[in-house]
């Protein structure tokens, strides 16, 4: 006979087994918070769908029947699953473990490393997989726990968290300061070769801004365009053009020398870094605690 399982049958098998174990419908009915005609009738139900006698009642106990036997084992054995995957779930809620799946641009990848670094070392049974591509990678498509996007997002449903805001910096190689010099002003900009992060075909515009004076929107061009921060990075560096860099790429290469500031007075919108999940609610540790670990590192 083909049984038909449903939740009400599950709930029937649970009310069963705690029936057996406790000995009494009236000690299950106290810890299931039912009243014992409400644990009765499941029973009789129960058996009623099985086609078998379960218990033997009498005034004084309840055993299980030669089959109800069998069945109680079953339905024990599936109770105690459940207990393990509630307790594997708290673990996975309070403990990190498991893989955690991130998503980052290219760029980003080595903030990544020295962020979660500590958090690795000191769980152990936590693993990471980098997806490190410039791309906007499909979350769920992808089974991605956390992404890190930067700069502006588009409308979605996925939900973001600010991590940190990069100030933007104009910088060019002194080979190509003393080769072509630098502009003085935002409009002189205009003039000189940008190295432009861009992954759609669009104008390029540089919004500049200084204390006491109007905000400036220069339009830039360049023959050189990529969707790889590190590419243009080094293109700089060659001596091919002035490049938008964040702070914390900038900044190295001002103290070694090998890039040099490009109109210093002026300052650009921040760059927003942000951590984007597929859900807000009900995150497990491992993702709760690469966030925090984040924005401590960013902060």
């Amino acid at each position: 006979m083909k049984l038909d399982f449903t939740i009400d049958r599950l709930k029937r098998m649970a009310v069963f087994a705690r029936v057996v174990e406790l000995g009494s419908m009236s000690a299950a009915a106290r810890e299931l918070d039912m009243t014992p005609s409400a644990v009765s009738q499941q029973l009789r139900q129960l058996e009623a769908e099985t086609g078998v006698v379960l218990l033997h009642r009498s005034t004084r106990k309840l055993t299980t029947t030669q089959i109800g036997q069998g069945y109680y084992e079953d339905c024990a054995s599936m109770l105690h699953a459940a207990r393990n995957a509630d307790g594997r779930l708290g673990e996975l809620r309070e403990q990190p473990r498991g893989e955690l799946r991130v998503a980052v641009p290219v760029g980003f990848a080595a903030h990544l490393a020295g962020a979660l670094a500590p958090l690795l070392r000191e769980y152990p049974d936590l693993s990471l997989r980098v997806f490190a591509e410039d791309r906007q990678i499909d979350l769920i498509a992808e089974r991605i726990d956390l992404a890190i996007r930067i700069g502006r997002l588009v409308d979605s449903n996925l939900i973001a968290r600010r991590m940190a805001q990069w100030p933007y910096w104009l910088l060019a190689s002194p080979d190509y300061a003393r080769e072509h010099g630098l502009p003085r002003t935002p409009e002189e900009l205009a003039q000189h070769p940008m190295l432009i992060l861009s992954v759609i075909n669009q104008p390029e515009y540089v919004d500049l801004y200084r204390d006491g004076e109007p905000a400036r929107r220069v339009r830039v061009s360049g023959r050189i365009v990529s969707n790889n921060s590190s590419t243009l990075r080094q293109m700089m560096l060659q001596g091919l053009g002035i490049v938008r860099l964040p702070e914390p790429d900038a900044a190295p290469l001002l103290a070694d020398g090998r890039a040099v500031l490009v109109l210093p007075e002026w300052t650009m919108p921040p760059l927003g870094v942000f951590a984007v999940t597929a859900q807000r609610d009900a995150q497990p540790a491992k993702v709760r605690m690469a966030i925090a670990a984040l924005q401590a590192y960013l902060g």
